[in-house]
């Protein structure tokens, strides 16, 4: 409901010409500065901390890299594992909307930071209907600061099904920020989604992962499609965009391979990073998107205690932690036996 002073979401309109492909350096490295859409997007997010509109006042978080070769980022976030919101229970993959649980239309005005408007243009292909305002909320339960969703048309009651619409505006707000650590994701149904409505994460990590570098083997070039095997938390599916001209293709690619994973009885997670083309560094071209799709064993009902879930940060390689003692001392192997333990043989 709304309240007397509640702001608005901003609205921002934005073209190819502010997609950012390379990037810009890490925070101190010469060349590092924020876009206009990072400026519009963390300004926001900031009043509204300040505002008190989250469950509870984020401050700088401990965070170390674990000893072993895949330097996995370990973060503490107390708060969080005690004062979010609980996940919906999920007992199918294709479960349906239920608009009698919670939903994003229930969120305060207040919540909504931007909303997104791609400029038409000359020559642009997409309809009307597929240009419509792309909404950004805050993450009530933030992982870090900059926490935010991605809501695509939250008045339609999608279930969390990825769809290449969504998944292509996922890519195009990737490509708005300049910050390199700035990442998009996608957990599916039985993949520990915590809503049942059509949602990506969007959040700034303050650390290079391994995924963004690690070579991979060819399995489809014709469709973009790649192997990550080795240097990398999980095994993956990677889809590879070297410029704007294979975003749509890439959209309509992964969420066609996502489906074949649901209607093997297995659910997915996504995410969205700046990377090395898929040869890996050395291979002469610059950095373009990277996006990962893991398949996994699905995960129902009301999940017992544990150390913590194993989502599209954990698979990644970015560990937020929910106790001080698990943060000091989990180590690479331990953490890897719990994040293999989700996945298939």
């Amino acid at each position: 409901s709304e309240e007397p002073g509640d702001p608005s979401p901003t609205d921002f309109v934005y073209g190819e010409e502010d997609f950012i492909l390379p990037g810009s350096g890490w925070e101190g490295e010469p060349g590092s500065a924020p876009s206009r859409f990072d400026r519009a997007l963390l300004e926001s997010w900031d009043d509204r901390m300040e505002r008190g509109l989250f469950r509870y006042r984020l401050g700088p978080l401990p965070t170390r890299v674990l000893p072993g070769p895949l330097r996995l980022v370990a973060q503490l976030n107390v708060q969080r594992g005690t004062e979010r919101r609980p996940p919906q229970p999920v007992c199918s993959l294709r479960q349906p909307f239920d608009p009698a649980a919670f939903n994003f239309p229930r969120l305060r005005p207040g919540e909504l930071l931007l909303r997104l408007r791609r400029a038409a243009s000359r020559g642009d292909r997409r309809c009307p209907a597929e240009t419509v305002p792309l909404l950004v909320a805050i993450n009530a339960s933030p992982l870090e600061r900059g926490h935010v969703l991605r809501l695509p048309e939250p008045s339609r009651g999608l279930p969390q099904t990825l769809t290449a619409p969504a998944l292509l505006g996922g890519l195009e707000v990737a490509l708005l920020s300049a910050h390199p650590g700035f990442r998009l994701g996608f957990n599916g149904l039985g993949g520990c989604a915590s809503v049942n409505h059509l949602h990506l994460h969007g959040l700034y990590v303050s650390r290079p992962l391994p995924v963004e570098a690690a070579p991979a083997q060819a399995v489809c070039p014709r469709h973009r499609l790649w192997l990550l095997l080795r240097g990398v938390p999980a095994p993956a599916f990677l889809f590879y965009a070297a410029g704007t001209a294979d975003l749509e293709a890439v959209a309509r690619d992964v969420c066609r391979a996502a489906e074949h994973i649901t209607d093997s009885g297995l659910a997915y997670n996504v995410f969205i990073t700046r990377g090395e083309p898929p040869e890996g560094a050395g291979a002469g071209a610059g950095r373009g998107l990277r996006v990962l799709l893991w398949a996994r064993r699905p995960s129902f009902g009301t999940k017992a205690s544990e150390d913590f879930n194993v989502a599209l940060c954990e698979l990644a390689g970015h560990l937020p932690l929910p106790a001080a003692p698990l943060y000091r001392n989990i180590t690479e192997e331990e953490a890897l036996r719990a994040i293999h333990g989700h996945l298939l043989p």
